[in-house]
């Protein structure tokens, strides 16, 4: 599989409330960042808000709103850019990395079932793994926020569900609009959410309370959430990208502290990559272990996933 390397657009202003505006004032005329970058990225749209310092991050995966093979390995190469980007150069400096959605109605829909039902059936465990683990070099990095002095903020606008749920809980703010819905729905087929889901839960809400999240099934609302302490900021409906911005005025009036904070926990509550490569193994082999009726349940949530696709389209 090719990579596709996108150069990283650069906007001056900030975008008004709605996602329309947001997206039409970031289509102006852009500078990419200094180096050799290829043309764009298929699954993932990058724009720059030089006044804040903060770099939109957009998925658009295909051909289901999942975490598929091409747009992790975009994520993983964005994530490198951003990395090379802030070492070499204080010029355009990005301090704030948010995460949201081009798909209306959707954050994300998690893993990619229907590449999980092809390898279960193949029994192709080195398949699993490798996909297993390019999720988790994903989910760690936006954890650790890349090991640089960078706030990783998640923008929940729709359904975050399974991996997506588990994306969403990685970033050092989770961000959801008051219509939004998460959940963890992977007991429904006989499997439990192996990509984070309870390392970051426990930590947050903890351990009887993720454990009661994972095997429930239940998809939550954004309100539910917040009163749990899952979801950090509640914005109204058509708000969440102007709630990003609140956020960040507040961090930077009082950005020393903030930052100390967080170096305090990634000390006291560390995630750290070989825990979650541990709990990747024994989801890999759980899922091996699934029954043709766990297959057939895992293909019917494919089908609804691709229905979410084309009826957004």
């Amino acid at each position: 599989m090719g990579e596709v390397i996108a150069p990283l657009c650069f906007i001056s202003t900030p975008p008004k409330v709605s996602q329309e505006n947001l997206m039409n004032s970031m289509l102006q005329p852009s500078a990419p960042l200094p180096g050799s970058y290829r043309s764009s990225y298929s699954q993932l749209g990058t724009f720059y808000d030089e006044k804040y310092q903060l770099m939109w991050c957009f998925m658009h995966a295909s051909p289901r709103p999942c975490f598929s093979p091409v747009l992790l390995d975009e994520i993983r190469h964005f994530h490198e850019t951003v990395v090379s980007q802030n070492t070499l150069s204080e010029d355009r400096k990005i301090s704030y990395i948010a995460w949201a959605s081009d798909v209306p109605g959707v954050f994300n829909l998690g893993g990619d079932l229907n590449l999980f039902r092809t390898l279960i059936q193949s029994k192709d465990r080195n398949g699993l793994l490798r996909y297993t683990t390019s999720c988790i070099k994903v989910l760690h990095a936006n954890i650790s926020h890349l090991d640089q002095d960078i706030t990783t903020i998640s923008l929940v606008q729709g359904d975050a569900l399974g991996g997506g749920f588990e994306g969403a809980l990685s970033s050092n703010v989770l961000i959801a609009e008051r219509s939004a819905k998460m959940g963890l729905p992977e007991i429904l087929f006989n499997l439990f959410p192996g990509m984070g889901a309870y390392s970051l839960l426990s930590r947050k809400v903890g351990i009887a309370h993720a454990e009661r999240m994972i095997l429930s099934g239940k998809i939550y609302t954004a309100d539910e959430l917040y009163d749990m302490g899952v979801v950090d900021i509640l914005a109204e409906d058509k708000h969440g990208e102007r709630a990003v911005y609140d956020y960040i005025q507040k961090e930077d009036r009082a950005k020393n502290g903030y930052r100390a904070l967080r170096k305090v926990k990634d000390l006291c509550s560390p995630v750290t990559y070989e825990e979650l490569i541990k709990v990747g193994e024994i989801w890999v082999d759980a899922a091996l272990r699934l029954e043709a009726r766990d297959l057939r349940m895992m293909e019917r949530l494919v089908a609804r996933q691709s229905a979410r696709h084309q009826g957004a389209a």
